[in-house]
Protein backbone atom coordinates (compact mmCIF):
# COMPACT_ATOMS: atom_id res chain seq x y z
CA UNK A 1 0.00 0.00 0.00
CA UNK A 2 2.83 2.32 0.82
CA UNK A 3 4.51 1.41 -2.44
CA UNK A 4 1.33 2.24 -4.38
CA UNK A 5 0.94 5.61 -2.68
CA UNK A 6 4.60 6.45 -3.32
CA UNK A 7 4.28 5.52 -7.01
CA UNK A 8 1.09 7.58 -7.31
CA UNK A 9 2.76 10.56 -5.67
CA UNK A 10 5.76 10.25 -7.96
CA UNK A 11 3.46 10.06 -11.03
CA UNK A 12 1.53 13.16 -9.96
CA UNK A 13 4.80 14.98 -9.28
CA UNK A 14 6.05 14.05 -12.74
CA UNK A 15 2.81 15.24 -14.34
CA UNK A 16 3.01 18.54 -12.47
CA UNK A 17 6.64 18.92 -13.48
CA UNK A 18 5.82 18.29 -17.16
CA UNK A 19 2.91 20.74 -17.03
CA UNK A 20 5.19 23.37 -15.50
CA UNK A 21 7.80 22.86 -18.21
CA UNK A 22 5.12 23.06 -20.90
CA UNK A 23 3.66 26.27 -19.50
CA UNK A 24 7.12 27.79 -19.14
CA UNK A 25 8.08 26.94 -22.73
CA UNK A 26 4.75 28.22 -24.03
CA UNK A 27 5.11 31.47 -22.12
CA UNK A 28 8.67 31.84 -23.38
CA UNK A 29 7.55 31.21 -26.98
CA UNK A 30 4.79 33.78 -26.67
CA UNK A 31 7.23 36.31 -25.22
CA UNK A 32 9.75 35.57 -27.96
CA UNK A 33 7.00 35.82 -30.56
CA UNK A 34 5.93 39.21 -29.24
CA UNK A 35 9.56 40.37 -29.18
CA UNK A 36 10.15 39.11 -32.73
CA UNK A 37 6.95 40.74 -33.97
CA UNK A 38 7.95 44.01 -32.33
CA UNK A 39 11.43 43.76 -33.90
CA UNK A 40 9.95 43.02 -37.32
CA UNK A 41 7.59 45.97 -37.01
CA UNK A 42 10.43 48.26 -35.99
CA UNK A 43 12.58 46.94 -38.85
CA UNK A 44 9.77 47.37 -41.35
CA UNK A 45 8.92 50.85 -40.12
CA UNK A 46 12.02 52.55 -41.65
CA UNK A 47 11.39 50.71 -44.93
CA UNK A 48 7.78 51.84 -44.93
CA UNK A 49 8.86 55.35 -44.03
CA UNK A 50 11.46 55.34 -46.82
CA UNK A 51 8.87 54.06 -49.30
CA UNK A 52 6.44 56.78 -48.27
CA UNK A 53 9.18 59.39 -48.55
CA UNK A 54 10.18 58.13 -52.01
CA UNK A 55 6.56 58.16 -53.11
CA UNK A 56 6.11 61.70 -51.85
CA UNK A 57 9.29 62.88 -53.58
CA UNK A 58 8.22 61.20 -56.84
CA UNK A 59 4.79 62.80 -56.54
CA UNK A 60 6.39 66.19 -55.92
CA UNK A 61 8.67 65.70 -58.93
CA UNK A 62 5.69 64.78 -61.10
CA UNK A 63 3.85 67.87 -59.91
CA UNK A 64 6.83 70.09 -60.77
CA UNK A 65 7.19 68.46 -64.18
CA UNK A 66 3.49 68.86 -64.85
CA UNK A 67 3.59 72.50 -63.78
CA UNK A 68 6.59 73.13 -66.06
CA UNK A 69 4.86 71.33 -68.92
CA UNK A 70 1.73 73.42 -68.51
CA UNK A 71 3.82 76.59 -68.48
CA UNK A 72 5.63 75.55 -71.66
CA UNK A 73 2.34 74.61 -73.30
CA UNK A 74 0.92 78.03 -72.37
CA UNK A 75 3.95 79.68 -73.97
CA UNK A 76 3.58 77.55 -77.09
CA UNK A 77 -0.10 78.44 -77.43
CA UNK A 78 0.68 82.16 -77.34
CA UNK A 79 3.51 82.05 -79.90
CA UNK A 80 2.40 82.66 -83.50
CA UNK A 81 5.64 81.31 -85.02
CA UNK A 82 4.19 78.15 -86.65
CA UNK A 83 1.26 77.89 -89.02
CA UNK A 84 -1.37 75.15 -89.09
CA UNK A 85 0.57 72.94 -91.52
CA UNK A 86 3.74 73.08 -89.45
CA UNK A 87 1.82 72.37 -86.25
CA UNK A 88 0.19 69.36 -87.93
CA UNK A 89 3.67 68.04 -88.80
CA UNK A 90 4.78 68.62 -85.22
CA UNK A 91 1.67 66.81 -83.95
CA UNK A 92 2.50 63.79 -86.13
CA UNK A 93 6.10 63.84 -84.83
CA UNK A 94 4.80 63.92 -81.24
CA UNK A 95 2.47 60.99 -81.92
CA UNK A 96 5.28 58.96 -83.46
CA UNK A 97 7.37 59.63 -80.36
CA UNK A 98 4.52 58.51 -78.08
CA UNK A 99 3.09 61.85 -76.92
CA UNK A 100 -0.67 61.93 -77.51
CA UNK A 101 -1.75 64.74 -75.20
CA UNK A 102 -3.96 67.53 -76.53
CA UNK A 103 -1.30 70.10 -75.60
CA UNK A 104 1.72 68.11 -76.80
CA UNK A 105 2.28 70.36 -79.82
CA UNK A 106 2.02 73.50 -77.71
CA UNK A 107 4.48 72.08 -75.18
CA UNK A 108 6.88 71.17 -78.00
CA UNK A 109 6.68 74.69 -79.42
CA UNK A 110 7.31 76.11 -75.96
CA UNK A 111 10.31 73.81 -75.49
CA UNK A 112 11.72 74.80 -78.89
CA UNK A 113 11.35 78.50 -78.15
CA UNK A 114 12.79 78.15 -74.64
CA UNK A 115 15.81 76.20 -75.92
CA UNK A 116 16.37 78.81 -78.63
CA UNK A 117 16.21 81.69 -76.15
CA UNK A 118 18.50 79.84 -73.74
CA UNK A 119 21.08 79.18 -76.46
CA UNK A 120 20.94 82.85 -77.52
CA UNK A 121 21.46 84.02 -73.93
CA UNK A 122 24.42 81.67 -73.54
CA UNK A 123 25.93 82.98 -76.74
CA UNK A 124 25.35 86.55 -75.56
CA UNK A 125 27.12 85.80 -72.29
CA UNK A 126 30.07 83.88 -73.75
CA UNK A 127 30.15 85.25 -77.29
CA UNK A 128 32.83 87.80 -76.49
CA UNK A 129 35.21 84.94 -75.66
CA UNK A 130 34.88 83.36 -79.09
CA UNK A 131 38.03 84.01 -81.15
CA UNK A 132 37.63 86.41 -84.09
CA UNK A 133 33.82 86.44 -83.89
CA UNK A 134 33.68 87.91 -80.41
CA UNK A 135 35.48 91.07 -81.43
CA UNK A 136 32.71 92.36 -83.70
CA UNK A 137 29.15 93.14 -82.66
CA UNK A 138 27.64 92.08 -85.99
CA UNK A 139 29.34 88.69 -85.88
CA UNK A 140 28.17 88.17 -82.30
CA UNK A 141 24.62 88.99 -83.38
CA UNK A 142 24.94 86.41 -86.15
CA UNK A 143 26.21 83.89 -83.61
CA UNK A 144 23.21 84.62 -81.40
CA UNK A 145 20.86 84.05 -84.33
CA UNK A 146 22.64 80.81 -85.21
CA UNK A 147 22.43 79.67 -81.58
CA UNK A 148 18.70 80.47 -81.53
CA UNK A 149 18.15 78.39 -84.69
CA UNK A 150 20.17 75.49 -83.30
CA UNK A 151 18.25 75.64 -80.02
CA UNK A 152 15.00 75.53 -81.97
CA UNK A 153 16.12 72.48 -83.96
CA UNK A 154 17.59 70.35 -81.14
CA UNK A 155 14.22 69.36 -79.56
CA UNK A 156 13.00 68.04 -82.91
CA UNK A 157 16.12 65.89 -83.23
CA UNK A 158 15.56 64.55 -79.71
CA UNK A 159 11.95 63.78 -80.62
CA UNK A 160 13.04 62.02 -83.82
CA UNK A 161 15.56 59.94 -81.85
CA UNK A 162 12.85 58.85 -79.44
CA UNK A 163 10.57 57.99 -82.36
CA UNK A 164 13.28 55.83 -84.00
CA UNK A 165 13.92 53.95 -80.79
CA UNK A 166 10.19 53.44 -80.34
CA UNK A 167 9.86 52.08 -83.90
CA UNK A 168 12.65 49.58 -83.24
CA UNK A 169 10.87 48.37 -80.12
CA UNK A 170 7.62 47.96 -82.03
CA UNK A 171 9.29 46.17 -84.96
CA UNK A 172 10.85 43.62 -82.60
CA UNK A 173 7.46 42.57 -81.18
CA UNK A 174 5.25 42.98 -84.26
CA UNK A 175 5.49 39.33 -85.50
CA UNK A 176 4.29 38.03 -82.13
CA UNK A 177 1.44 40.53 -82.18
CA UNK A 178 0.43 39.33 -85.66
CA UNK A 179 0.40 35.73 -84.44
CA UNK A 180 -1.87 36.73 -81.56
CA UNK A 181 -4.14 38.59 -83.99
CA UNK A 182 -4.35 35.43 -86.14
CA UNK A 183 -5.41 33.46 -83.06
CA UNK A 184 -8.06 36.07 -82.21
CA UNK A 185 -9.47 36.08 -85.75
CA UNK A 186 -9.57 32.28 -85.81
CA UNK A 187 -11.48 32.38 -82.51
CA UNK A 188 -14.21 34.45 -84.16
CA UNK A 189 -13.43 37.87 -82.71
CA UNK A 190 -14.05 40.99 -84.72
CA UNK A 191 -11.16 43.18 -85.79
CA UNK A 192 -11.68 45.76 -83.01
CA UNK A 193 -12.04 43.11 -80.29
CA UNK A 194 -9.05 41.19 -81.61
CA UNK A 195 -6.83 44.28 -81.68
CA UNK A 196 -7.93 45.21 -78.16
CA UNK A 197 -7.16 41.68 -76.94
CA UNK A 198 -3.73 41.71 -78.58
CA UNK A 199 -2.98 45.09 -76.99
CA UNK A 200 -3.89 43.70 -73.58
CA UNK A 201 -1.73 40.60 -74.00
CA UNK A 202 1.29 42.37 -75.50
CA UNK A 203 1.54 45.17 -72.92
CA UNK A 204 4.02 43.35 -70.70
CA UNK A 205 6.32 42.85 -73.69
CA UNK A 206 5.98 46.14 -75.55
CA UNK A 207 4.07 49.04 -74.04
CA UNK A 208 4.44 51.30 -77.16
CA UNK A 209 2.79 48.74 -79.45
CA UNK A 210 0.08 48.10 -76.86
CA UNK A 211 -0.69 51.83 -76.67
CA UNK A 212 -0.93 52.13 -80.45
CA UNK A 213 -3.21 49.11 -80.73
CA UNK A 214 -5.43 50.38 -77.91
CA UNK A 215 -5.82 53.73 -79.68
CA UNK A 216 -6.72 51.92 -82.91
CA UNK A 217 -9.21 49.67 -81.11
CA UNK A 218 -10.85 52.71 -79.49
CA UNK A 219 -11.10 54.43 -82.88
CA UNK A 220 -12.65 51.29 -84.36
CA UNK A 221 -15.19 51.10 -81.53
CA UNK A 222 -16.09 54.79 -81.62
CA UNK A 223 -15.88 55.53 -85.35
CA UNK A 224 -17.51 53.65 -88.17
CA UNK A 225 -14.68 54.02 -90.70
CA UNK A 226 -12.21 51.20 -90.13
CA UNK A 227 -9.89 52.29 -92.96
CA UNK A 228 -9.42 55.72 -91.33
CA UNK A 229 -8.40 54.18 -87.98
CA UNK A 230 -6.04 51.72 -89.65
CA UNK A 231 -4.40 54.44 -91.76
CA UNK A 232 -3.89 56.48 -88.61
CA UNK A 233 -2.12 53.45 -87.11
CA UNK A 234 0.21 53.27 -90.11
CA UNK A 235 0.94 57.00 -89.94
CA UNK A 236 1.70 56.92 -86.21
CA UNK A 237 4.05 53.94 -86.28
CA UNK A 238 5.62 54.63 -89.71
CA UNK A 239 6.99 51.14 -90.38
CA UNK A 240 6.83 49.29 -93.74
CA UNK A 241 5.56 46.13 -92.04
CA UNK A 242 2.79 48.07 -90.30
CA UNK A 243 1.83 49.74 -93.58
CA UNK A 244 1.59 46.28 -95.18
CA UNK A 245 -0.58 45.15 -92.28
CA UNK A 246 -2.83 48.19 -92.67
CA UNK A 247 -3.19 47.59 -96.42
CA UNK A 248 -4.07 43.93 -95.82
CA UNK A 249 -6.67 44.75 -93.19
CA UNK A 250 -8.24 47.50 -95.31
CA UNK A 251 -8.52 45.18 -98.33
CA UNK A 252 -10.06 42.46 -96.19
CA UNK A 253 -12.58 44.97 -94.83
CA UNK A 254 -13.45 46.22 -98.30
CA UNK A 255 -13.68 42.90 -100.16
CA UNK A 256 -14.63 40.57 -97.31
CA UNK A 257 -11.67 38.23 -97.82
CA UNK A 258 -10.29 36.16 -94.91
CA UNK A 259 -7.29 37.77 -93.30
CA UNK A 260 -5.84 34.74 -91.49
CA UNK A 261 -3.61 33.60 -94.34
CA UNK A 262 -2.47 37.15 -95.10
CA UNK A 263 -1.62 37.77 -91.44
CA UNK A 264 0.36 34.54 -91.27
CA UNK A 265 2.29 35.59 -94.38
CA UNK A 266 2.95 39.04 -92.91
CA UNK A 267 4.16 37.51 -89.64
CA UNK A 268 6.52 35.20 -91.49
CA UNK A 269 7.85 38.02 -93.67
CA UNK A 270 8.35 40.23 -90.58
CA UNK A 271 10.41 37.53 -88.89
CA UNK A 272 12.39 36.97 -92.06
CA UNK A 273 13.07 40.71 -92.30
CA UNK A 274 14.22 40.80 -88.69
CA UNK A 275 16.59 37.87 -89.29
CA UNK A 276 17.97 39.55 -92.41
CA UNK A 277 18.60 42.77 -90.47
CA UNK A 278 20.45 40.82 -87.77
CA UNK A 279 22.55 39.05 -90.41
CA UNK A 280 23.32 42.41 -92.01
CA UNK A 281 24.46 43.81 -88.67
CA UNK A 282 26.61 40.73 -88.08
CA UNK A 283 28.19 41.10 -91.52
CA UNK A 284 28.99 44.76 -90.81
CA UNK A 285 30.62 43.89 -87.50
CA UNK A 286 33.93 42.64 -88.96
CA UNK A 287 34.75 45.84 -90.91
CA UNK A 288 33.76 47.93 -87.90
CA UNK A 289 36.13 45.95 -85.67
CA UNK A 290 39.11 46.45 -88.00
CA UNK A 291 39.97 50.01 -86.99
CA UNK A 292 39.73 49.45 -83.19
CA UNK A 293 41.88 46.32 -83.54
CA UNK A 294 44.51 48.24 -85.50
CA UNK A 295 44.54 51.08 -82.97
CA UNK A 296 44.33 49.23 -79.65
CA UNK A 297 45.22 45.55 -80.17
CA UNK A 298 47.85 45.49 -82.92
CA UNK A 299 50.36 47.81 -81.14
CA UNK A 300 50.06 45.76 -77.97
CA UNK A 301 50.70 42.52 -79.84
CA UNK A 302 53.68 44.09 -81.61
CA UNK A 303 55.15 45.26 -78.30
CA UNK A 304 54.69 41.84 -76.70
CA UNK A 305 56.14 40.00 -79.70
CA UNK A 306 59.05 42.30 -80.57
CA UNK A 307 59.74 43.80 -77.15
CA UNK A 308 62.13 41.12 -75.83
CA UNK A 309 64.09 41.03 -79.09
CA UNK A 310 64.43 44.82 -79.11
CA UNK A 311 65.59 44.84 -75.48
CA UNK A 312 68.14 42.12 -76.21
CA UNK A 313 69.48 44.02 -79.20
CA UNK A 314 69.72 47.17 -77.11
CA UNK A 315 71.67 45.25 -74.47
CA UNK A 316 74.03 43.73 -77.04
CA UNK A 317 74.72 46.94 -78.91
CA UNK A 318 74.86 48.92 -75.71
CA UNK A 319 77.96 47.02 -74.63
Amino acid sequence: MNAISVATGNFLLLVLLLMGVYLYVRAGNSVRARVAERARSRAAQPVHTAAVANERSAKTLREHIGRAGRALAHIGERLPIFDAKQRAALALACQRAGFYGPRAVSALVGIKFTCGIGASIDMLAFGSRVPVFGQYLLLRAMLMLAAFIVGMIVPEYALAFRARRRRRQIAAVLPDALDLLVICTNAGHSLAVGIHRVAKEIRMVSAPLANELEITASELHLGGDASFALRNLGERIDLPSVRSLVSTLIQSQQYGTPITTALKTLSKSSRTQAILELEEKAAKLAPKMTLPMMIFILPTVAIIAAGPAVMRLMTVFGK
